[in-house]
């Protein structure tokens, strides 16, 4: 069989590894792909969902994964499918609860999913109204795609003027900040949960942590993520039933009342309060760091789950008792102003699982292009024997102005 997958981060990267080790895939592509998954098979630079159609009908490819929110949002899963193309995600409306938090904060409300209080705004003067009211802290959302970065927690009056300038006005975001959802502030640990859908119901993975602060010790400006570890460490039996009660059945009775029915994966971003489990976000793909450690603890063969759910069948998800960690090495600088064109070195000396992202092959090197540039991978039966082997690791890497957190797995 020939697979494309779309996207190219380190999720991506993971996702090509685990599909890697079965014999049955002949061939991997991947739009536009990394210098992992140029070692891999086959990288795609044209990766226009128009682009993307004609190359899956020209190679026969078999089947599609959609890494990434954006190409969601646009529409290729519809583009796919006017075709009888098999691709795995959910198509533009259903990923409208992840490209809109407009729209995702209204689906919770109605369907009484236990999320925060908030308010949606169109309006820069309404907005600027409203916080001049509230009591701090407070969270400022952009409602649309902003790579994970266009999330606020303004701590007073002033920070939240700037925010909602910056956001309206200014449009650091683009059409992102158009709107903007203003909600309650919760104070809690955050985790994740993904689930696969197989069109009728959600199979969830086990919950992972994920450090989305820029500094060690939660400090700095929101990322895309900085590492994760797995199974997280601080959800319990009472949390899960609790997310499952009050947050995961809700969802599907929600999906179904508004016959929006998907095959691929949706992505619950939680916050565990004293007064329990509150669903922050939907995303409608893999979270990235979250898939490089659950890819790293999946005992399923990857292509069987999803060509199961594609066809509608039951799964049963199992996962190692190992703990993992993933820890993401960046470009100094991130999420802001970086330099890119370094070249990495010492990636021959590594033993953990080394999954590129922002970087590419150039020649006979492997140099720094993104933000992000690469996540190290292990596993142990303990979380300090998993951390201990990522940290090594990084030691050895170098480039110049690398940039990573010293406090992953430290809880």
């Amino acid at each position: 069989m020939k697979i494309l997958i779309v996207g190219n981060g380190a999720r991506e990267s993971a996702i090509a590894l685990k599909l890697n080790s079965d014999r049955r895939v002949r061939k991997l592509f991947f739009a536009k792909g990394n210098a992992t998954t140029e070692l891999l098979g086959q990288n795609v630079y044209d990766d226009s969902i128009e682009g993307l159609r004609d190359f899956v009908i020209k190679e026969r490819i078999d089947l599609t994964i959609v890494g990434p929110e954006a190409p969601l949002v646009a529409g290729i899963v519809d583009e796919f499918k006017k075709h009888n193309l098999k691709i795995f995600g959910p198509r533009k409306r259903t990923a409208e609860l992840e490209g809109s938090k407009a729209f995702s904060k209204k689906f919770m409300q109605t369907h009484n999913i236990k999320t925060a209080k908030a308010v949606v705004f169109e309006a820069y003067q309404n907005a600027i109204d409203y916080v001049r009211t509230q009591e701090f802290p407070l969270v400022i959302k952009a409602s649309g795609l902003a790579g994970g970065k266009g999330v606020v927690i303004a701590d007073d009056l002033a920070e939240a003027e700037t925010t909602i300038h910056r956001f309206m006005i200014d449009r650091i975001f683009g059409d992102a900040g158009i709107q903007l959802v203003i909600e309650e502030y919760l104070k809690g640990f955050e985790a994740s949960i993904i689930a696969f859908s197989n069109g009728d119901k959600l199979f969830p993975c086990i919950p992972v942590k994920d450090y989305k602060k820029a500094g060690s010790g939660d400090l700095g400006p929101n990322t895309g993520g900085m590492g994760s570890v797995a199974p997280s460490p601080e959800f319990t039996e009472e949390h899960q039933k609790d997310f499952e009660e009050n947050i995961l059945k809700p969802t599907l009775k929600g999906l179904h009342s508004q016959n929006i029915r998907f095959k691929g994966f949706i992505f619950f971003g939680l916050m565990v309060t004293d007064n329990g489990t509150y669903l922050l976000e939907y995303n409608m793909r893999l979270g990235d760091p979250e898939t490089q450690v659950i890819m790293a603890l999946l005992e399923n063969n990857l292509y069987d789950v999803i060509m199961d759910c594609l066809d509608g069948k039951d799964i049963e998800l199992k996962f190692s008792d190992k703990k993992a960690v993933c820890l993401v090495m960046c470009s100094g600088g991130y999420p802001r102003q970086i330099e890119t064109g370094f070249t990495i070195r010492n990636t021959d000396k590594v033993t953990s699982q080394l999954l590129f992202a922002g970087a590419k092959m150039k020649g006979d090197q492997i140099i720094t292009n993104g933000g992000r540039v690469l996540s190290l991978v292990a596993t142990g039966d303990t979380f300090d024997e998993a951390r201990e082997k990522v940290y090594h690791d990084a030691n050895l890497i170098h480039y110049d102005y690398e940039y990573y957190r010293d406090d992953i797995g430290k809880f």
